[in-house]
C-alpha cells in the first residue's frame, strides 16, 4: 500500500495530510495520539457516502461514543441555518473541546464542519476526511472554513486547522466523471500557477487521473497538496501570497453566485471557466502571451473539458456577472482585484492588478477575439 504524508507547519499549528488507498484503519491510532482525552466523536457525514464507509467507521471507532449526523451537501446547505442546527445537536450531547468532530464528505461538508468545530466552545478537535477529489486537493488543505451568504460565497467563516487530514482515494471509486472534473480543475490550477513540470506531467497523464488509476491519482493529489501547502505555510491567513491560489476564482465565484449555486454548474466547472476568462484577461492586458492561453486550451480539449467553458466565453458574459464581481472578498475598493497569469507556473503578485469597471467593459467587447 503506497501512502504519502505531507506536513503543514504553521505558526501555532502542525498537522499531517495522509494520502493513500484503503487507509481509514489508521484513524484510531491517530486519534489516540492527537486527541487523547476524546470520549465522544461526532461523525458528520455526507448523505451521499456509500453505507460501506459508515459501517467501516463504526467498526474501527467502536471504543468511542459515536454520534452520526447525516449532512445533505449542497451550496444551499452551506449556511448559518445549518450551522445552528448542528451546533444545537452537539451541545445537547454535551460535547467538550477535548472531544472530536469528524467531517466525512466533500468540500462543502468540510467547510461547514470545520466552521462548526472552530466556534463550538471556541475550538473543538477536528479531523477532516475528504471524500471527493476536489476536497482532497483543495478545500481540505489550508484551514479555510465557512458558509455562504445571500451576498456571496464564503463570506462568513474562520481560519481553523484540523488535527489531521486523511485522503483515502478509495472514496473516489464511486465518483461520477463530473465530480472528477470538479477536482481536476483545482489540480490543473495548482500546476498553472506554480509548477511548469507538473503542468507537463498533467498533459501526459490526465487521462489516468480520470480513469482513477491509483498511482496517478495519489501523485496528482500529493503534488497538488504540496503546491497549496507552499502558499499556505507562508501566508496562513491569506493576507498576501496565498491569494495567488485564487487564480480563476474571481470569475468563478461570480459565475456561481449568478447561477444561485444551482446544479447547472458546479465549483470545478466554474473554476475551469474562470481560469480561461482570467487568462484571456491577462492576454487582453498584455501580461500574458496568447501561446500560453492556447496551451491551456489544449489541455481542456484533450480531456473533453472545452464544452464546460463555451457558455462562459461569449460576448456580454462579463457584463452579466460584473455585479457579482464587485462583492468578491479580495476587493478593498471599487476596482476588481484579480490574480492574473504571466506564464505557466507564474502569476502576478496579489493586489497588483486591480481592474476598473471600464476596463472590464472593454474586455467584454473583445472577449471573442481570444
Amino acid at each position: 500500500m503506497k501512502v504519502c504524508e505531507i506536513r503543514f507547519k504553521g505558526n501555532a499549528e502542525n498537522y499531517s495530510v495522509i494520502i493513500g488507498k484503503n487507509i481509514l484503519k489508521i484513524l484510531p491510532k491517530k486519534i489516540e495520539i492527537l486527541c487523547p482525552k476524546a470520549k465522544k466523536i461526532a461523525l458528520i457525514i455526507d448523505s451521499n457516502i456509500p453505507n460501506k464507509f459508515r459501517r467501516d467507521l463504526k467498526k474501527i471507532l467502536k471504543n468511542y461514543d459515536l454520534f452520526f449526523y447525516s449532512f445533505k451537501s449542497n451550496e444551499k446547505s452551506k449556511s448559518i441555518t445549518t450551522v445552528n442546527k448542528l451546533l444545537n445537536k452537539l451541545l445537547i450531547k454535551k460535547f467538550n473541546r477535548s472531544d472530536l468532530i469528524l467531517s466525512i464528505g466533500g468540500g462543502i461538508t468540510g467547510d461547514v464542519v470545520g466552521f462548526i468545530s472552530s466556534i463550538l466552545k471556541r475550538g473543538t478537535n477536528f479531523i477532516n476526511i475528504p471524500t471527493t477529489l476536489l476536497a482532497q486537493v483543495d478545500s481540505a488543505i489550508g484551514g479555510k472554513t465557512g458558509v455562504n451568504s445571500l451576498h456571496g460565497k464564503n463570506l462568513i467563516g474562520s481560519f481553523y486547522q484540523p488535527k489531521l487530514v486523511i485522503s483515502d482515494t478509495s472514496f473516489l471509486n464511486s465518483l461520477p466523471k463530473r465530480e472528477m472534473v470538479c477536482g481536476y480543475a483545482e489540480i490543473l490550477k495548482h500546476a498553472i500557477i506554480k509548477d511548469k513540470n507538473f503542468f507537463g506531467w498533467l498533459k501526459k497523464n490526465s487521462r489516468d487521473v480520470f480513469l482513477k488509476k491509483s498511482d496517478a491519482l495519489i501523485y496528482a493529489i500529493k503534488k497538488s497538496c504540496e503546491i497549496k501547502m507552499f502558499f499556505v505555510n507562508r501566508d496562513v491567513n491569506e493576507k498576501n501570497i496565498r491569494m495567488k491560489l485564487n487564480f480563476g476564482h474571481t470569475f468563478a465565484h461570480a459565475i456561481e453566485v449568478k447561477n444561485r449555486y444551482s446544479k447547472k454548474i458546479n465549483h470545478g466547472e466554474a473554476v475551469l471557466s474562470g481560469m480561461i476568462l482570467e487568462t484571456k484577461l491577462s492576454v487582453f492586458k498584455k501580461i500574458c502571451n496568447l501561446k500560453v492561453l492556447e496551451k491551456i486550451k489544449k489541455v481542456y480539449q484533450e480531456n473533453n473539458l472545452i464544452t464546460v467553458i463555451d457558455q462562459f466565453s461569449k460576448k456580454n458574459i462579463i457584463n452579466k456577472i460584473t455585479p457579482f464581481l464587485k462583492n468578491d472578498k479580495k476587493n478593498d475598493d471599487e476596482r476588481i482585484n484579480f490574480i492574473l497569469l504571466k506564464g505557466i507556473g507564474k502569476t502576478t503578485e496579489p493586489n497588483k492588478n486591480k481592474v476598473s469597471l471600464n476596463e472590464l467593459k472593454k474586455f467584454n467587447k473583445n472577449i471573442t477575439q481570444y
